[in-house]
């Protein structure tokens, strides 16, 4: 009888890509939790002034008389989350390919209903803040959170059906993609030409490893490096660097199921052919074949496919932790708490990512399922449609991010829109669960088939 450490059963079921993807975003979700908390307490205490202090310390990189020079809250947002964006990159570009978008009749339903769920929330937010200077604001109710959203649909269990969480990822996937084309056109200020041309060129040298079969990591690493330099350099923001070195990353293996296979059955023989010594002790023969068969394992998996698996813990754990710590932290004036939310800003994120986000995403869905364009996710109802799009309205890490980049520099204006995106995420995310614990149910449960 296997003996089990206490959360290895739960690892071990982790099988598919899709369900080690469910899991990785569970897991962000809690700890993003939990350092929102925390940034939240330090922020209102008495170690306001030290935690200000600190993501407001400059970390400089000199070489000769060249120097890079950022706040730790810079090197956040514009360095570590560019990896958070190379992950992203790696997530569309594998859904695309063989993911929930790769077949179109069943990502048709995600992509029309994500569309609907920027365009509303953007048009929502315009229409409070019209004629303002705020109205620069309407990308940050176009995002929606995938890792708060899809631990709110996990924490439900069986009362939502598989096909309803992939409708889901599809739907914030496709999501993300639109607040990466957002950020990249609309909310960059300047462009330098001769950065940006070396940022191309800095691509097509990541392409051109891909085409010449390069599989290795390293030399994309470097390059990237370069690339997100380059990118930092053209005023076009840091991070998008990330999701275009993405799309460079090789995402077809070395060799072919049917090879792999063969070669490890093979090697398993040639492995049996040698005599065990009587201390158990391997064959240095042996040992050969047993390094051979790890390369072999390891050329199996597409190195877009390996980045996005070992890179998964690290931004988990790390990177998204680290933004939350440094860009949740509000100073909340409790008594003049009711005066900023009726701020256009924050109504209009309120109201763009609560409401907009059910008329965008349920209303779209509903018009696309009677129009026969589209079917509902296999197992579900529209009611249950209905709060997923509830869900999606819990916008935290890239509405943050996006307030981050439309209000820089105006600290009340990026305050207003952090307590819109709290508010409304919290709201949200009550709201969406509450609804599909206890209002919304299942085909069976309506006595319908599914």
């Amino acid at each position: 009888m296997k003996i089990y450490a206490p959360w290895e059963k739960t690892f071990e079921k982790v099988a598919t890509p899709l369900e080690h993807f469910i899991h990785a975003q569970t897991t962000t979700g809690i700890v993003l939790i939990f350092m929102t908390i925390v940034a939240l307490i330090l922020a209102n205490s008495p170690l306001h002034d030290v935690y200000e202090q600190i993501f407001h310390l400059t970390i400089s990189l000199n070489v000769g008389s060249w120097k890079l020079s950022h706040t730790i809250h810079h090197w956040i947002n514009d360095g570590l989350m560019a990896i958070f964006f190379f992950l992203i990159g790696l997530e569309i570009k594998r859904n695309i390919l063989v993911g929930e978008l790769s077949n179109i009749k069943v990502a048709i339903l995600p992509i029309l209903a994500a569309l609907g769920g920027m365009i509303v929330p953007a048009l929502i937010y315009i229409a409070i803040n019209h004629g303002l200077p705020s109205q620069n604001g309407w990308g940050i109710p176009m995002a929606t959170d995938i890792a708060f959203a899809i631990s709110a649909l996990v924490l439900l269990g069986n009362r939502v059906s598989p096909s309803l969480v992939t409708f889901l990822i599809a739907l914030a996937i496709v999501d993300d993609l639109g607040a990466v084309v957002v950020i990249a056109l609309f909310y960059t200020e300047q462009i330098h030409l001769l950065p940006l041309l070396l940022a191309g060129a800095s691509f097509l040298v990541m392409v051109a490893f891909n085409r010449f079969g390069i599989h290795a990591i390293l030399p994309y690493l470097l390059v990237g490096m370069f690339l997100w330099f380059f990118m930092l350099e053209s005023g076009v923001h840091a991070t998008i660097a990330g999701v275009i070195a993405a799309m460079a990353i090789p995402s077809k293996p070395k060799q072919t199921p049917d090879d792999f296979s063969n070669h490890m059955r093979n090697s398993l023989d040639e492995y049996d052919n040698y005599p065990v010594a009587t201390d158990y002790s391997l064959h240095e023969k042996q040992k050969a074949v047993l390094i051979n068969m790890s390369e072999r394992i390891e050329s199996i998996q597409s190195p877009s496919a390996r980045l996005e698996q070992a890179l998964h813990l690290p931004v988990s754990l790390i990177v998204i932790p680290l933004f939350a710590l440094a860009n949740a932290g509000i100073s909340i004036d409790f008594t003049h708490i009711d005066e900023a939310i009726v701020e256009p800003i924050a109504l209009g994120i309120i109201v763009g990512l609560v409401l907009g986000k059910v008329l965008g995403i349920a209303g779209v869905a509903f018009i696309a399922t009677k129009l026969g364009i589209a079917k509902l996710p296999e197992g579900s109802t529209m009611n249950q449609v209905f709060g997923v799009a509830l869900l999606g309205g819990i916008g935290f890490t890239m509405s943050i991010f996006v307030a981050e980049l439309a209000f820089y520099g105006n600290a009340s204006a990026i305050f207003q829109a952090k307590i819109g995106i709290l508010a409304a995420s919290l709201f949200a995310g009550i709201l969406g669960f509450i609804w599909l614990r206890f209002i919304a149910k299942s085909p069976t449960e309506d006595g319908v088939s599914a």
